[in-house]
């Protein structure tokens, strides 16, 4: 808000480089003040030695003051602070980090150009699969049942599940694929889609049907139910495009068909 919403030499803060990176740098210690002493307690054997840290942090709703900020950044600031638009910032522009390969406006470009027959349940299954995308590892047998980000996800995390060459490491905890599949559909129409199973399971709950009738929301799958996807459109040429939580590249990405060889309409369209 105070480098984009100036009214005089605004710069832009979405593209990253090391300019913009000590701007956030300079308001993060604007904001956070950080002390320290040293205690030192002698005892008959020994001397025991405590370093004592502070950390002073201000509130967003301070700053303006600090900046000086104008109507319109007070505006915004106001405005951006609100619960509904902090979450879809979260999930939309990255707050979590990892590498993703589309940004905002190019998502939001997809999901307007969605056929304008597709339903809201679709599309709300859709925009929930985006809002993931290049933001969680993947995590053999990781599944959630959080409403919003997991706060599981990213810490360190032994994998207990048997059957992958994972199993006994310890790695970031994220979500398998079904368990991304879950987590979405459990997000956008409350529905746990595969009833507590994996692929397999949900899979189940699926009524087969051909590539041709494919609708965003449906489910795609590998041979075997090895794998499921969220089928979520078309590229320029006619192409399917696939969201999914891959363990080829530890995370959700939106790729084309891959190995994908079937597809199925969850029980919750019909």
């Amino acid at each position: 808000m105070k480098t984009a919403g100036a009214d005089a030499d605004a710069t832009d803060v979405v593209t990253i480089d090391e300019e913009r990176i000590d701007l956030i740098r300079q308001v993060f210690w604007d904001m956070n003040a950080v002390s320290w002493y040293v205690q030192t307690i002698e005892h008959e054997d020994d001397t025991e030695t405590i370093l004592h840290i502070t950390i002073t942090s201000k509130k967003a709703t301070e700053m303006p003051d600090i900046y000086h900020f104008s109507k319109s950044q007070r505006e915004a600031l106001t405005e951006v602070l609100k619960p509904e638009y902090a979450q879809m910032l979260a999930e939309l522009v990255g707050t979590y980090g990892g590498e993703v390969s589309l940004d905002e406006a190019q998502i939001r470009a997809m999901l307007a150009a969605m056929p304008k027959d597709v339903s809201a349940q679709r599309k709300a299954v859709v925009e929930k699969a985006y809002s993931l995308l290049g933001k969680v590892n993947y995590f053999w047998g990781g599944k959630s049942s959080a409403i919003g980000w997991d706060s599981r996800w990213g810490t360190p995390t032994r994998v207990t599940a048997p059957g992958s060459r994972s199993t006994g490491t310890v790695r970031p905890y994220g979500l398998d694929c079904s368990g991304f599949v879950d987590w979405v559909f459990h997000n956008s129409l409350n529905y746990v889609i595969g009833h507590g199973g994996g692929a397999a399971s949900q899979h189940g709950y699926c009524k087969p049907i051909s590539w041709s009738e494919a609708l965003p929301g449906d489910l795609v799958f590998y041979p075997g139910d090895s794998h499921v996807g969220i089928f979520v459109g078309k590229d320029e040429s006619g192409s399917p495009l696939i969201i999914h939580c891959a363990s080829s590249q530890n995370n959700v990405v939106l790729t084309g068909l891959q190995g994908f060889t079937s597809i199925g309409r969850p029980d919750c369209f019909s």
